[in-house]
């Protein structure tokens, strides 16, 4: 069987892993950029998508029709995290079906005709049968493109899952409802024989993750050897230089922690701050106080650790007095780096429920700005997100001058989230029945 993966733009984790599987049996391509030639001599066209905004997205609709109208009958499904909410991508978009959940053990049944992890149509009603059982993580090797090497990700070639789940209740991220609770490593050795085939095949920066990077065999009163032993490991065949541990819960790190940061990675933390107001803490359910934070940043510090901080901006219980504490908690912080982003609602998660059950005149998203940006036409949400990264760009460890071009392209961010937050919130509105 000819099976074709379709990854957007991005070769994702989850594409390569379940085009390794599929192709010990079937013949597999795994592609970033549309080929309709391609899609057209496949027996199966799975569409591996990361993003809400990429059911909504014209270019995605036109290729299912293009494949759908074509005489071969190829089947189209569509997997990936957006399979959290498979009524609203049936909706959207004419494929077969969605592979829900965790596909690495029920995609290749799937192409074969079983029915086990599919979302489909039968009839008038939506079937959703969840799959029975969670994926063995020490999955062969995955389907490394040629051209992995020449994609960027966040400064990384490429980002090796090391493990699944996640301890956190945050309201805006869908992980541990996907993954679960429980931490599901994977065994250090295949990781390291992973590195190095990505190494092979042209790969310099990577980096590995699981949501929470120290989080990694965690359990328990069960110490961290095997974190420090992965680090090291996977240091040693690309270079500490070349090695990142991008995000970290400030709950779960400690001088041990950094220190293997500090001797084995490039350096840097980058913590999920997100507020600097305790209640928007709380209501994000993050678990972790304005101190807590603070303490972990200068534990950061302390052991010559880089610090990056995200930022949310726009939560819909987030006040005007809420937004200028996190200026504030920005001030003292004197973060390296940092990251702003717009609360998006993403189906099934409880924030979006909280933006459901917001009026749309009382959510940022689409408030009016009739403050100091009022000349821009900037929703509120928009403000404070360009407001927040002029701000954080003169609190940083290392400033820049704040020049035309980087005003524009802080401004351009701001709005460009702001416009695809309200595509999202607008098509949760429209299968609120479902959510």
């Amino acid at each position: 069987m000819r099976i074709t993966i379709y990854s957007p733009e991005v070769y994702t984790y989850g594409s390569m892993v379940v085009g390794g599987i599929l192709s010990k049996k079937h013949n597999v391509h795994l592609i970033r950029k549309p080929n309709n030639a391609l899609f057209l001599k496949s027996d199966v066209v799975i569409l591996s998508l990361y993003s809400t905004l990429q059911i909504i997205d014209e270019n995605i609709k036109n290729i299912v029709n293009f494949i759908r109208s074509s005489k071969r009958k190829t089947k189209v499904y569509v997997a990936g995290c957006v399979s959290s909410y498979p009524e609203i991508i049936l909706n959207e978009l004419n494929v077969d079906g969605v592979i829900v959940g965790e596909g690495e053990l029920t995609t290749p049944n799937i192409v074969e005709g079983d029915t086990e992890g599919l979302a489909y149509w039968d009839g008038n009603e939506i079937v959703v049968n969840y799959p029975k059982e969670k994926p063995d993580l020490n999955h062969p090797m995955p389907l490394i493109p040629k051209d992995i090497a020449n994609q960027n990700i966040r400064g990384a070639n490429v980002y090796i899952e090391t493990h699944r789940g996640c301890l956190g209740n945050c309201t805006f991220c869908q992980v541990p409802k996907f993954f679960g609770k429980e931490i599901r490593s994977r065994d250090v050795d295949l990781v390291v024989e992973e590195v190095k085939e990505f190494k092979k095949r042209g790969v310099k920066r990577i980096a590995i993750s699981g949501g929470t990077g120290s989080l990694y065999n965690f359990k328990k009163s069960v110490n961290r050897d095997k974190f420090y032993e992965l680090l090291e490991k996977i240091s040693s065949i690309v270079g500490k230089n070349n090695l990142s541990v991008p995000d970290m819960r400030v709950d779960y790190v400690d001088e041990d922690i950094l220190g293997a940061i500090k001797n084995y990675t490039i350096g840097w933390v980058f913590y999920g701050i997100e507020s600097g107001s305790d209640k928007i803490l709380r209501d994000m359910k993050k678990g972790v106080s304005t101190k807590k934070i603070m303490d972990a940043i200068k534990l950061a510090k302390d052991c010559d650790v880089k610090v990056g901080g995200s930022f949310i901006v726009g939560y819909p219980t987030e006040t005007e007095m809420d937004y200028l504490l996190t200026k504030d908690f920005i001030v003292d912080a004197e973060l390296d780096d940092i990251f702003v982003s717009i609360a998006e609602p993403i189906p099934t998660t409880e924030l979006c429920k909280l933006v459901l059950n917001t009026p749309k005149e009382e959510n940022p998203t689409f408030m009016r700005h009739e403050g100091e940006y009022r000349h821009l036409n900037l929703t509120e949400s928009e403000a404070r997100c360009f407001d927040l990264l002029i701000h954080a760009e003169m609190w940083k460890s290392s400033p820049r001058i704040m020049t035309k071009q980087l005003y524009a392209i802080y401004l351009n961010e701001a709005k460009t989230q702001g416009k695809d937050i309200r595509k999202i919130t607008e098509l949760i509105f429209k299968y609120k029945n479902y959510l």
